[in-house]
């Protein structure tokens, strides 16, 4: 039984104090007053998030041979067996004004936008038109503290690439606030946490000599409020405020080389120096971006996440990964050589497996009447299909979560003759709540994803 004790509060209840407020995951115990007819039904909302990996995918590997539910997971898909019943493998989507320009820049610019991409130097930039996920942020943003979160693990690139003509620019960004305009993105998870959780009025918190944790400045708030949840939310809570603090801890620890015992030996060109917070291990900070990710969508800190695993045309070193030597850009350029189309397979893998990993955490979370998971859309894709062939169709998606139990998950979903990714994009949104009639070149909502 719910206690007596509730009331109507504001939207969200915060836990407050010493100017800084952390928000409560979803808590039956003070379900808040509704701010719209979408919100006053008491249900968690609906998050989504973009993930982005570049140089496409062998598709040998990728798309599985039989649509529907009793598909085999092909080799490249091997991870997602934990979270198979969870994830629709969406095969057949194309990106039509992406069948021009050069073979990088002009697809992953408009990966978010559908639309076709200007060539130019970096003067006249254009994506195309607005990314789906500015467009929800515009439609619902003030709901949520931040309106949108943009991520990433490398810096942005700029200057020209004279091989083709285009502008840097274009593969460091996928999330467009306008045609001409990129949003920043962040790739310190210890600003990333400031933003979502951090004190007001700091202006570089992250500079900071003495790392505060969030936690010791709300515990009071937290004990007082902790006495009048129902024994379910009160294990809830202390649950979130464990995950809170393990974050806080791992941030920590890799802002301050002096807190190592041990140092690995890490070439110095190797270490993000201009970025302190940022771990040096690739793995480890994509690692805790995902988690930042899970608390930003179980606090409502926002709903709406972009990341970026790497830049377009990004020359990373996968040599950590059995079997594998040498760069991801280099090896998508295969050449139908069996052992670089190996590695090019092993590296998608292992970005599909980072993927699993988020859904089984976010599945992890009770919430409302079934997990975060459920309440959540994750798209993790890349803007070409081959590598090799830079094509723009039949491109490599994957969508998780059940969009507040709206999707009928756990199947190959196989799309015929020419299906604009876009039209997957207008059906996500109008789970977000965003009532627009078309996005990009959409042509109809996909039914096919639709829970019957």
């Amino acid at each position: 039984m719910i206690p007596q004790f509730r009331q109507y509060l504001s939207r969200r209840h915060f836990l407050r104090g010493a100017s800084v407020a952390l928000a409560l995951p979803w808590l039956p115990s003070i379900r808040p007053a509704a701010s719209s007819a979408a919100e006053s039904t008491g249900k968690p909302p609906v998050r989504m998030a973009f993930l982005y990996f570049p140089n496409g995918a062998w598709m040998d590997a990728w798309v599985p041979k039989t649509s529907g539910r009793d598909y085999e997971l092909p080799f490249s898909l091997t991870p997602l067996e934990s979270v198979k019943s969870d994830v629709l493998v969406l095969s057949g989507l194309d990106k039509k004004h992406s069948r021009r320009g050069d073979g990088h820049y002009a697809k992953t610019a408009n990966f978010l936008t559908g639309m076709p991409v200007t060539k130019t130097t970096g003067k006249d930039v254009s994506s195309g038109g607005i990314s789906v996920d500015q467009l929800a942020a515009q439609h619902m943003g003030h709901l949520t503290p931040l309106p949108s979160l943009e991520l990433a693990t490398e810096p942005v690139i700029t200057g020209i690439d004279s091989n083709v003509g285009f502008t840097r620019l274009y593969g460091s960004h996928i999330s467009w606030q306008s045609a001409g305009r990129p949003l920043a993105r962040e790739i310190n998870p210890r600003i990333v946490y400031d933003r979502l959780f951090g004190q007001k009025g700091v202006a570089e918190p992250h500079k900071s000599t003495e790392f505060r944790h969030l936690l010791d400045f709300v515990l009071e708030d937290a004990r007082m409020l902790r006495q009048k949840l129902s024994r379910d939310d009160q294990f809830k809570m202390d649950e979130y405020l464990d995950s809170v603090r393990a974050v806080e801890k791992r941030i920590a620890f890799y802002a301050r080389a002096e807190a190592r015992q041990w140092n690995p030996d890490i070439p110095e060109e190797a270490v993000a120096r201009d970025y302190p917070g940022a771990p040096a291990d690739f793995r480890e900070h994509i690692g805790i971006l995902f988690d930042l990710i899970v608390l930003a969508f179980r606090t409502d800190s926002t709903r709406i996440v972009t990341m970026m695993l790497a830049n377009d045309v990004s020359g990373r070193n996968f040599s950590f990964l059995e079997g594998v030597s040498g760069g991801h850009h280099q090896l998508s350029h295969h050449e139908n050589r069996p052992e670089n189309i190996d590695q090019y397979q092993r590296i998608t893998r292992w970005h599909v497996e980072q993927y699993a990993r988020l859904l089984e955490n976010l599945r992890g979370i009770p919430e409302g009447e079934g997990t975060l998971l459920d309440n959540c859309m994750i798209l993790c894709g890349s803007s070409i299909s081959d590598g090799n062939r830079h094509d723009p169709d039949n491109l490599p998606i994957l969508l998780g979560g059940r969009g507040g139990s709206t999707i009928d998950s756990g199947r190959h979903v196989a799309f015929e003759g020419e299906q604009p990714l876009c039209n997957l994009y207008l059906s996500m949104l109008d789970r977000m709540g965003v009532p627009v009639d078309s996005f990009g070149d959409s042509t109809s909502k996909l039914s096919a994803i639709d829970l019957a």
